[in-house]
């Protein structure tokens, strides 16, 4: 479900090997909702690992490739820290737009993933059974 052409994906938990590939999942989801722009919201997020920040890396390039608006938001300091390790700092701070897309606005939630061993999808998140 997309609001005002905004597709929002909400990680909260550990992004790891065992999490990473609902982020895929929720992006690739999103994506087919045909939105002018995706808020990746990792506010919650508590740990990132690599099989995590690949998951991360590929959303991107997904979203990006699809020629859909990339935001990000919430980028805690163990992500940040992680980022600036591998030299990709800027690449999930604030919004990354591709050639010739048109601004999205930004709109309340479309999937919310909770990360960890208890992951459960929201009540309105179009893909419960893939959390269960």
């Amino acid at each position: 479900m997309v609001h005002s052409g905004v597709a929002r994906v909400t990680l909260a938990g550990e992004l790891d090997l065992d999490t990473a590939s609902y982020v895929r999942e929720a992006v690739t989801a999103s994506l087919e909702e045909r939105p002018t722009g995706l808020c990746l919201d990792l506010t919650g997020v508590s740990f990132c690992d690599c099989a995590g920040l690949s998951a991360l890396l590929r959303a991107r390039s997904s979203v990006l490739r699809a020629g859909v608006e990339f935001v990000v938001e919430g980028v805690g300091p163990q992500l940040e820290r992680l980022l600036s390790l591998i030299g990709a700092a800027g690449l999930f701070t604030g919004t990354n737009t591709p050639a010739n897309a048109e601004p999205a606005r930004r709109a309340p939630g479309t999937v919310t993933i909770l990360l960890g061993t208890e992951a459960a999808a929201t009540a309105d998140s179009p893909l419960p059974d893939l959390l269960a």
